[in-house]
C-alpha cells in the first residue's frame, strides 16, 4: 500500500469496519480495502477525481469515496455513509442507536441496538428477539451463551429526551458507550 492517502474506521451496527483508499496520482490507480480485503481496483484511470461507491458491512451499508481536487496536484478525500458525510452520518447514527461493551465468560460482546427497528446486533450478527409489554414500558429479549438478557425500553417523561434504553444482563445494569 504504497499510495495510501485516506483511512476511516466506520461504527455500524455489525461492527466496527476500517475503510483504506490508496489513490495513484501518477498512475491513475485506486482501490478500496475494507477491512483489508480488496473490494476495488482500477488502474490507469486517466481521470484522477471523481468517486468510488462500495458496500460495508454485513447490511452492505453504502459507502463512497469522493475525490476532489484542491489545487494543482492536491487532493481531498472524503467518505459519504448512505449519503451522508461521515460525521453527519455517525451524528445521526448516535441518536437513531444504542451501543454497549461488556466483558464475561472470557469474552468481549458488542451489543447495538438500532431504535427504529428495534434489531438488536452482538459481535457483527444479528440476534433473535422477543419483545414484550410490561408495566412501565417494553423489553427485548435475546441470549449470549448462557446469559439471559434483555433492552429495556421506558419512557424519560421528556419529550426531547425520548425513550431512554437500558441493556440488562443476569439483572445487572449495563452502562451504554458514548458513541
Amino acid at each position: 500500500m504504497t499510495d495510501l492517502v485516506a483511512v476511516w474506521d466506520v461504527a455500524l451496527s455489525d461492527g466496527v469496519h476500517k475503510i483504506e483508499f490508496e489513490h495513484g496520482t501518477t498512475s491513475g490507480k485506486r482501490v478500496v480495502y475494507v477491512d483489508g480485503k480488496e473490494e476495488i481496483r482500477k488502474d490507469w484511470m486517466f481521470k484522477l477525481v471523481g468517486r468510488e461507491t462500495f458496500c460495508v458491512g454485513a447490511a452492505k451499508t453504502k459507502a463512497t469515496i469522493n475525490i476532489d481536487a484542491i489545487s494543482g496536484f492536491a487532493y481531498e478525500y472524503t467518505l459519504e455513509i448512505n449519503g451522508k458525510s461521515l460525521k453527519k452520518y455517525m451524528e445521526n447514527r448516535s441518536k437513531t442507536t444504542n451501543t454497549w461493551v461488556l466483558h464475561m465468560d472470557g469474552e468481549n460482546f458488542r451489543i447495538v441496538l438500532e431504535k427504529d427497528t428495534m434489531d438488536v446486533w452482538c459481535n457483527g450478527k444479528k440476534l433473535e428477539t422477543a419483545g414484550e409489554f410490561v408495566d412501565d414500558g417494553t423489553e427485548t429479549h435475546f441470549s449470549l451463551g448462557n446469559h439471559d438478557c434483555y433492552i429495556k425500553a421506558v419512557s424519560s417523561g421528556k419529550r426531547k429526551e425520548g425513550i431512554i434504553h437500558t441493556l440488562i444482563v443476569d439483572n445487572r445494569e449495563i452502562p451504554e458507550i458514548a458513541s
